[in-house]
């Protein structure tokens, strides 16, 4: 049976990648089937814990935790920083990567496995345990700027200097087709729920996920009000510059929604809904009450967007939610 994406194949969907030459590269089904065949025994099949919707209060039948906290580097974006680097050779001078600290984290973790040199710029407002995580992974850090932006415009001039491989955080046909791996395997595991919940930075989540399911379920982007880059692309019709503020600014900091992710979401995802610091709090705080699952604030923007009422399903319908990351200092649960 043909997956929904692959008819859109000789479409709008030629996604070419930078600042290096190559050809340009799709992200569709048989993309996303064959990063996982590459990156299979590099990565995590993290697990679905599946409960019933009232267990943490909610007015569905089923919850689907993909628990993607719990992969390699502690979060989803091993799977497409492996992706890239199994995709082609590296070159001496190694990899380059700008990053609000699980970017970084993730291309750190999947150089040493695979022996290259590492070199990962970051924005002043990455957290102290973010570093420190780099650092025992023998990353070079270097500190750029006070945003995203400032530390990706240092990370491309290195880049131009010595050749590096350079690794995007989320804008490369290769690092969205690796988090798309994660939606496969929701559905091979547990099936095929009714919606799809997933934090949004960059889009380069999001675009995996959406990707995958293509329109066979609904996909619901979720940011916090202080960096809503989808959010604001769809009211201008276009993607645009926002700011970035906010308890998850850390790792959902980027100002634009991806060049990659924008044609994908304008298709396939259903809605893009804003989330307040206090709900993400609190669902934060409700999931290691509740389930002692302890991840980090952007990873409980899913849980928020129900617990506050942006996402209200059908007392019969089942909710996957991706936990997407746990790189934060745990004592903050307290």
């Amino acid at each position: 049976m043909t997956h929904p994406l692959e008819a859109l194949a000789a479409q709008d969907l030629l996604l070419p990648t930078a600042p290096e030459a190559r050809s340009p590269a799709r992200i569709d089904a048989e993309a996303i089937r064959a990063a996982a065949r590459r990156i299979a025994g590099h990565v995590r099949r993290t697990p679905v814990l599946r409960l019933p919707g009232a267990a943490l209060g909610v007015a569905c039948a089923e919850l689907w935790f993909k628990l993607e906290h719990l992969q390699l580097g502690g979060s989803f974006k091993a799977r497409g920083m492996f992706d890239r680097m199994l995709s082609q050779p590296i070159p001496q001078a190694g990899v380059v990567v700008a990053s609000g600290g699980n970017a970084g984290i993730a291309v750190a973790v999947a150089a040493q496995a695979l022996g290259v040199r590492c070199e990962v710029f970051l924005p002043e407002l990455a957290s102290a345990a973010k570093r420190r995580r780099l650092a025992e992974l023998g990353a070079t850090v270097v500190v750029a700027g006070a945003a995203y932006a400032d530390a990706l415009a240092a990370c491309l001039r290195r880049q131009s200097e010595t050749g590096a491989l350079w690794m995007h955080a989320y804008d490369q046909p290769e690092v969205v087709c690796g988090a798309g791996t994660l939606a496969a395997e929701i559905e091979e595991d547990a099936g095929l729920p009714e919606h799809v919940l997933v934090s949004v930075g960059g889009g380069g989540l999001i675009a995996g996920v959406a990707a995958w399911f293509a329109g066979r379920t609904q996909v619901h982007a979720l940011e916090p009000h202080g960096s809503p880059t989808l959010h604001a692309a769809r009211a201008a019709g276009e993607p645009v510059d926002v700011a970035v503020a906010g308890l998850a600014a850390d790792a959902l900091g980027a100002r634009r929604i991806g060049s990659l992710a924008w044609p994908i979401c304008q298709r396939f995802v259903a809605a893009a809904q804003l989330v307040d610091d206090e709900a993400i709090l609190a669902a934060q705080q409700q999931l290691w009450r509740e389930l002692r699952l302890a991840v980090e604030p952007a990873a409980a923007l899913p849980l928020a967007a129900l617990m506050s009422g942006r996402v209200q399903p059908l007392p019969h319908e089942r909710v996957a939610l991706v936990l997407c990351g746990a790189n934060f200092d745990p004592t903050t649960l307290a």
